[in-house]
């Protein structure tokens, strides 16, 4: 995004620009100066509410910006996005609790049938990656509002597949279009919101992200009670098209280039133009494809993203996945002989994990940037926020371990759920506390970053879901799990220690690329 003054007023701000950026009033490279300085009090430094809390970054004073919208704007507009993003991974696992059903109908084991999942999530990676340049080009809205238009038909589509390959290719498409919300997600909490409120927004958006997988087979597995798998997998698409006319009444444009006169316009057909992306098209002054793919790769070779997204991120997230894509094909056999209502009653412990994971990162973060910036004289570096993911990850670790040992000596299966709750919470809070640190070192490149997170994220999930059930059948689950979770302490060492005490050495000497917008 580009600096934030407005273009009539650039020469008279220029030296206010100067001190923001020499007082440390403005992020991405050093410490960030969140309270404004008592040596400060002669610079016009516009304040949050509280009177000390300084604005990063510094507003214009143009009404249109979004980040100057009344809070109330900001939330309607913030709601469509919220939806958008459940729905992505609650509409990759809805099909999880159908596998059983579906090799009925296409008379494949139910292991054969899961691998149905595979390239769906191997292309929200991919997908993520591609649709980056579109953002930057047309606009966070446009692509908002196609993603969820083809997912509602791809959805369908799979609904209504008469074979499994064309079932499984309907699916991959599915995770090709669904991805946007994952990639936006950053870019919109940037675009409306100041640093010291990201870390909350972040938060509810992560929940949403990381939610979905438990809701979406809850969902389907209590329709499959009284519904077949396809008219199932019609109601998914029926809250994708709801989901984009959400997008259509209540989204607004919040890509803000304040060196280019916004298009404005309240009628129809305006409207329309700037939902269909007409309007981003024709906007000019916006990176090229070859600039963003640049920066993309750049991003991804600075130390500090390469080693919290490759090693940890995706290490984590595979093992996550591999519970969530698995469990039906442990819970429904014997020992445990869950009935299908007994399954779709199983979900609701992750959900639970879930939820407490939110409360956690919503009150955990807040309390450790307000603890920083209050013994650090207003000053706060954003390493910090990677202490929200010690406990969860010590957690996760314990789940792992607990939930192989209560499949491999058949526990009680409430000690099975527990561990699959603690899986659960730790994914929403690691997340949270590892989003927010990735955009605050690349404030100016949120969907960038957001799409590298999204890929290593989505490839560690594509990877497992091939070798869970057979590395258990082989080896047992208390020894992949518990390989599981040593493999996870050794990423959480090499991706988010080594990163949290170099970090800011790494931030001054790979500073991010330039701003396109």
């Amino acid at each position: 995004m580009a600096s934030k003054t407005s273009p009539e007023s650039n020469t008279e701000k220029t030296t206010a620009a100067t001190f923001v950026h020499e007082a440390g009033y403005e992020e991405g490279i050093g410490d960030v100066q969140i309270l404004k300085a008592s040596s400060d009090d002669g610079v016009s430094l516009k304040l949050a509410k509280d009177g000390i809390t300084v604005l990063v970054p510094q507003p214009s004073n143009d009404p249109d910006e979004p980040l100057n919208w009344s809070w109330t704007k900001k939330l309607v507009v913030l709601s469509p996005l919220i939806l958008a993003s459940l729905l992505t991974d609650f509409g990759e696992n809805y099909g999880v609790p159908l596998f059983a059903p579906q090799s009925k109908t296409f008379h494949m084991s139910v292991e054969a049938t899961s691998a149905s999942i595979s390239g769906s999530l191997f292309l929200q990676g991919a997908g993520g990656v591609i649709v980056v340049p579109v953002i930057q080009r047309i606009g966070r809205l446009p692509v908002l509002f196609w993603s969820q238009f083809l997912c509602a038909l791809s959805v369908m589509a799979a609904a209504l597949a008469p074979n499994y390959a064309s079932f499984t290719a309907f699916r991959a498409i599915q995770g090709f279009v669904n991805t946007a919300p994952q990639v936006i997600g950053l870019s919109i909490v940037h675009d409306m919101f100041f640093f010291h409120q990201r870390a909350r927004m972040v938060n509810i958006w992560v929940f949403c992200l990381m939610g979905g997988p438990f809701l979406g087979p809850f969902v389907s597995s209590w329709l499959l009670l009284k519904l077949d798998w396809r008219a199932d997998f019609a109601v998914l698409a029926g809250l994708h098209g709801f989901s984009t006319l959400l997008v259509i009444l209540f989204s607004k444009e919040t890509l803000y280039d304040a060196y280019q006169i916004q298009i404005k316009g309240s009628g129809m057909l305006d409207r329309t133009k700037l939902i269909l992306g007409i309007t981003g098209l024709k906007a000019t002054g916006r990176p090229t494809i070859w600039t963003i793919c640049k920066d993309i790769v750049s991003i991804q070779l600075r130390p500090q993203i390469f080693f919290i997204t490759v090693i940890y991120t995706m290490v984590f997230i595979a093992w996550v996945i591999g519970v969530n894509t698995t469990v039906s094909q442990i819970v429904l056999p014997p020992p445990y002989s869950f009935s299908t209502t007994a399954e779709a009653v199983s979900w609701v412990a992750p959900m639970i994990g879930a939820v407490l994971g939110e409360l956690w990162g919503d009150w955990f973060n807040e309390w450790l940037f307000r603890r920083y910036i209050r013994r650090h004289n207003g000053s706060y570096s954003i390493e910090d926020r990677l202490w929200g993911t010690y406990a969860p990850t010590l957690i996760c670790f314990v789940g792992l371990v607990l939930y192989g040992e209560a499949i491999q000596h058949t526990l009680h299966w409430m000690i099975l759920l527990l561990a699959w709750a603690f899986i659960a919470f730790s994914m929403v809070a690691t997340m949270t506390a590892v989003s927010a640190y990735c955009l605050d070192s690349f404030p100016n490149h949120a969907s960038l970053v957001a799409c590298i997170i999204n890929f290593w994220r989505t490839t560690g999930g594509f990877c497992v879901v091939y070798f869970q059930i057979k590395w258990i059948a082989t080896s047992g689950a208390a020894v992949a799990f518990g390989v599981q979770a040593m493999t996870l302490g050794v990423a959480f060492l090499a991706g988010v220690v080594l990163v949290q005490f170099n970090g800011k050495r790494w931030r001054l000497a790979h500073p991010p690329p330039k701003a396109e917008n």
